[in-house]
């Protein structure tokens, strides 16, 4: 058996399951667009956001704490995106894996207790 074909044999459930899964889903986005009724109507393909109809332009300006908490939001949800790779190593990488995230792990505490004491977090 040659190296490619050891390769694909050890990756055809993936393949299988990949391909199953595009099958499957062409199955469905093309028996919605069959079967689903369609009778759109002003009302149905108006704009609607937050249980209320549009009431400004949409180009209007936001407050710059909106961007602040969104911005805040992302930087510690990437941030702790980083446990899941040091999680699945752990055994590998050893003590000092462990003691570098500590480390990490504070001086994320400490920059998320700043911008809480700093009303960073606040919405008022």
């Amino acid at each position: 058996m040659t190296e490619i074909e050891r390769f694909a044999l050890d990756y055809l459930p993936v393949i299988l399951f990949l391909g199953l899964g595009v099958i499957l889903s062409l199955l469905f986005i093309i028996g919605a667009a069959i079967l689903a009724p369609s009778n759109p109507d002003p009302e149905k393909n108006s704009a609607y956001e937050c249980g209320f109809n549009a009431f400004d332009d949409a180009r209007m300006k936001f407050d710059v704490r909106f961007y602040l908490v969104a911005i805040l939001f992302i930087i510690f949800d990437l941030e702790v995106a980083f446990l899941f790779p040091w999680a699945v190593s752990l055994g590998t990488i050893g003590v000092f894996g462990f003691w570098s995230m500590v480390v990490f792990l504070g001086v994320l505490t400490v920059g998320f207790i700043y911008e809480w004491r700093r009303g960073a977090l606040e919405w008022e």
